[in-house]
């Protein structure tokens, strides 16, 4: 069995849930000199989005930095609470392209399979903020039966995609059986992991889950989250450089947020470093339009700005692709590029299907 401590579940049929850190509530902040008074809009945006760090993410805070990268996407601000005309509670269309619990079908060829809707620690911009961290969040035996069967059933499918939540908190029984439900799937040719623990519980890259993941003939590749280059921890790079040296493809995805990485020399050491450690630049995301995060977001101008001056000083293998997901869940856009064109305030996007969408900031 793996070693999840201190993540342990009461036994191996429950997700393994955090326990023990120190930095599950406002009050544990505070403790740690990461926020001031408590005031009752904290409570408020604390109260709306789930709050926890892991020890390794505290000690990258710098208490002394008002602006801390790091703080900055995980530690809660009464900004959460403002009124935001644009915000949507669904804003990739996640429900719309949901047939059934635990499955989101956007793209005929591929599919997210979410079986856990829990994370060691919970990023402020998250745009499931109103869903991750609820009632547990792990998909019950029942509804993950009708998952499978679904995916069993749609023969198009070629790409099956375990997101959440985070997948690599779920019981090493539930990840193993999981793999080789779908690697059991003739018309499954390959698998992915959306993931933070990398860099958020980087010593959950234990030798037996990096044997699991890269064990069997379809290949797992891992695309980690990561925003900023201080998070690229020691550990972090160990735990990267384990999964590296097994030979499993890393990828990335990144959020352009303001106030931590709205700048092209921060973007170009993050890329520089993403492919120094074995990590494909793949996509740098526009904000999405989820409630409470609008201080975090750019406009598509700064956005296109800012990329745009990494083309040229970068080299190739670092240059990521500057995405949209179109409000409601219609698919991706390349934003740099004849699919986003601006149209007076707003902006033409075009998605994958040739059908237009209005977007507005």
């Amino acid at each position: 069995m793996l070693s999840l401590a201190p993540f342990a579940a009461a036994n191996d049929d429950e997700a393994p849930f955090v326990k023990g850190l120190a930095t599950r509530s406002l009050k544990a902040l505070q403790e740690h000199d990461l926020l001031d008074d408590i005031t009752p809009e904290l409570e408020e945006a604390a109260f709306r989005h789930p709050v926890s760090l892991t020890p390794l993410l505290v000690d990258l805070i710098d208490p002394d930095d008002i602006a801390d990268p790091i703080a900055r996407q995980f530690v809660p601000s009464p900004l959460e609470i403002e009124e935001d005309g644009q915000a949507l509670s669904d804003p990739i269309g996640d429900q719309a392209n949901a047939p059934v619990t635990g499955i989101v079908h956007r793209y005929p060829d591929r599919l997210l399979l979410n079986l856990l809707h829990a994370c060691p620690a919970y990023c402020r911009f998250c745009f499931r903020r109103g869903k991750v961290g609820r009632n547990g969040g792990l998909l019950s035996p029942e509804d993950t039966t009708r998952a499978m069967a679904y995916i069993r059933e749609h023969k198009e499918v070629w790409e099956v995609i375990l997101s959440g939540g985070e997948p690599l908190m779920l019981s090493p029984r539930r990840l193993r059986e999981t793999l080789m439900e779908l690697r059991a799937m003739a018309h499954i040719r390959a698998l992915r992991i959306h993931t933070r623990a990398p860099i958020t519980i980087p010593e959950r890259m234990t030798p037996e889950l990096v044997r699991l993941l890269a064990s069997g003939t379809k290949p797992v590749s891992l695309l980690i989250h990561c925003n900023h280059p201080r998070e690229l921890s020691p550990a972090a790079l160990g735990a990267i450089g384990r999964l590296a040296d097994a030979g499993i493809p890393l990828f990335s995805q990144s959020v352009l947020l303001k106030g931590v990485n709205d700048d092209p020399e921060i973007l170009a050491t993050l890329m520089r470093r993403f492919v120094e450690c074995r990590i494909k630049p793949h996509y740098l995301h526009h904000p999405d339009l989820a409630r409470g995060t609008k201080h975090f977001r750019v406009s598509l101008s700064e956005g296109m700005t800012i990329v745009r001056q990494l083309h040229g000083t970068l080299s190739g293998l670092c240059q990521p692709r500057y995405m949209l997901d179109i409000p409601g869940g219609h698919g991706k856009a390349a934003i740099l590029s004849d699919q986003v064109k601006k149209i007076g305030e707003d902006w033409l996007v075009t998605n994958f299907k040739g059908q237009d969408f209005l977007y507005k900031e």
